[in-house]
């Protein structure tokens, strides 16, 4: 694509990066310095952009790719050792969550942020770019450079450390009403969304 052409387009795209950027990294002086980085890039190497994707598509992997480098300056515990213990988590019997209360605090966009955020930044991503961004499981696994499973699988463990951030929000509060459901009962109950079917 021409640099003109590309110059064109650009500025309809910048909102959703913005959303994007501002969702990923909850600073809106970094957000935006991520989407003008992005531009630069984008411009710069407008003549690699091939059509076999959207150029929303692109420009997101442009940002993503710039907002890991940025992370990973910054990242002291790897996201793999942090994917391991929520899942780990998972396959224990006596892990409980409260389905009702993390459901609730889903729904409050304070909450939901805050947990995103302590997500790693690669799940959060695939959620954000799925959930709240509407791309498919394909066009996530070319974000991010890899695998039609893997984009898949890197979106269901976000959606569970997601759903243990919540919980975990819970649990830090000085009471907390009723029993716990058991592992088990959680897990049916917030099934629907773990298992989302994933385009």
């Amino acid at each position: 694509m021409e640099q003109a052409e590309l110059a064109e387009l650009l500025p309809a795209e910048i909102p959703g990066l913005l959303r994007y950027a501002t969702a990923m990294v909850r600073d809106t002086d970094l957000a935006q310095d991520l989407v003008g980085d992005t531009c630069v890039r984008a411009l710069e190497r407008s003549e690699s952009f091939r059509a076999e994707s959207s150029l929303a598509t692109w420009l997101h992997r442009i940002l993503h790719n710039l907002a890991v480098d940025r992370a990973r300056s910054r990242r002291e515990v790897p996201d793999s050792d942090i994917a391991a213990e929520v899942e780990k988590r998972w396959q224990d019997n006596d892990y409980t969550v409260d389905a009702a209360v993390v459901v609730a605090r889903a729904e409050t966009s304070a909450e939901l942020h805050d947990a995103l955020i302590r997500l790693p930044y690669t799940h959060r991503a695939a959620v954000v770019l799925h959930d709240a961004h509407g791309l498919t499981a394909a066009e996530i696994a070319e974000v991010f450079d890899i695998s039609l499973p893997a984009a898949k699988q890197r979106l269901r463990r976000g959606r569970m450390m997601l759903v243990t951030a919540l919980a975990n929000g819970v649990e830090r509060r000085e009471s907390v009403r009723g029993v716990p459901l058991s592992c088990w009962e959680a897990r049916r109950h917030v099934s629907d969304y773990l298992d989302n079917d994933v385009d």
